[in-house]
């Protein structure tokens, strides 16, 4: 079959970028290797973080607001309880120009957002520990969605409205000009899928199909989140006692989530690990990690230092240069584009991505600078969080 478009990669980008593009009435397949919400897959975590505030970066704020509508469109529409209201607090010390500057881009972008003092933080959550000094934000619309079954749910759901979903292994295209097909593994679809245009949205992935071009500019690297009991009957580490949270008073940058759907507080550290292999790295938690995030947990929630650790997650980071995500055309092939560069904090995008790329692979136009191939360098200095 002759497709319109082949989307190779079925995480929070490809599903998105599918969507978009049937709701366009294109006939689309979604390729994904290893299956939709994988556990090898940056999408396949239990939960992420959804959240205004991006600093001075008013191009994410924005397309978070607009990613937290259509999260919440598809939640309603589906019937799916794939979001959760938490809130989001923004902690900081006195002076910190990063948070001061998501406070001025939350106004100018219309964002509900409340200013709490240090006293306002130490009466509205008894159960969390702040250095003196610290203030915060708080986004009362922001809160968690919960990645895995939120990705598989947009797959099924362009499914049902005509995607064809193909778990195959793409390789990576040979040549220059135009592509008419890209081979596959199994030869299921006779060893091939062919579509008059294709999208890479293959996250970690990306660097190891296309690696004269991105091995440089897209760096995977190991990331660890862990899952710590709460203790029986206490409500104080569940929503609505207890939102997300985010400190940048701690150069290590910790987060953390309350006890959503019973599987414990979660906490992992904002800091770029070793580089991964997406195929095959273990899956293994490592002692130093834990160890850093029981840490950061005893700081932040003291009643929980010793709370038993009841799950932990490996995954990975694709981080770009500067954190900046990669949507455009492939320099050597006119109907090729790589869609990717979460760089860690990509998930809640995924609406407004998938939009976009549609958008530009439909009716052209130029690529937004800051997600351009052009403004990938090959150090990294990463600049968005």
């Amino acid at each position: 079959m002759l497709f319109d478009v082949a989307v190779i990669g079925a995480g929070v980008f490809g599903a998105w970028t599918a969507h978009h593009l049937r709701r366009a009435g294109l006939q689309v397949a979604l390729a994904d290797a290893y299956g939709a919400a994988n556990s090898r897959a940056s999408s396949g975590g239990e939960s992420r973080i959804i959240r205004m505030g991006y600093g001075a970066d008013e191009i994410y704020t924005r397309s978070a607001m607009r990613s937290l509508t259509l999260w919440q469109e598809f939640c309603h529409r589906t019937g799916q309880p794939l979001f959760h209201q938490t809130g989001v607090l923004w902690t900081a010390a006195e002076r910190d120009l990063y948070t001061g500057n998501t406070r001025q881009t939350l106004a100018k972008c219309g964002a509900h957002f409340e200013v709490l003092s240090p006293a306002d933080l130490k009466s509205q959550y008894p159960q969390m520990e702040f250095a003196p000094g610290t203030w915060g934000i708080f986004e009362p619309e922001s809160g968690a969605l919960m990645a895995r079954r939120a990705v598989a749910a947009v797959v099924a759901d362009a499914m049902r409205h005509g995607v064809a979903f193909l778990r195959e292994a793409a390789a990576a295209p040979q040549g220059t000009g135009s592509l008419a097909a890209v081979r596959t593994a199994s030869g299921g679809t006779g060893g091939a899928i062919r579509a008059g245009a294709f999208v890479f949205a293959c996250g970690p992935w990306l660097p190891k199909l296309f690696p004269d071009l991105l091995a440089k500019r897209i760096a995977p690297t190991r990331q660890e989140a862990f899952f710590f009991g709460t203790p029986p009957g206490d409500p104080r580490f569940s929503p609505p006692a207890m939102p997300v949270w985010i400190d940048f008073s701690d150069p290590r940058g910790p987060y953390g989530f309350p006890d959503l759907e019973n599987r414990g507080v979660k906490i992992a550290l904002d800091q770029h690990g070793p580089p991964i292999d997406p195929d095959t790295a273990d899956r293994v938690p490592s002692p130093d990690a834990l160890a850093a995030a029981r840490d950061c947990l005893g700081q932040r929630l003291p009643d929980l230092r010793d709370a038993p650790l009841v799950e932990a997650r490996v995954c990975q980071y694709e981080n770009t240069c500067n954190g900046d995500f990669l949507i455009d055309r492939h320099p050597d092939f006119a109907n090729v584009w790589l869609v990717g560069g979460g760089s860690g904090h990509g998930f809640k995008h995924g609406p407004a991505v998938g939009e976009y790329a549609a958008a530009r692979i439909l009716q052209g136009g130029p690529v937004d600078p800051r997600y351009s191939l052009a403004s990938k360098a090959v150090t990294q200095n990463r600049t968005v969080f």
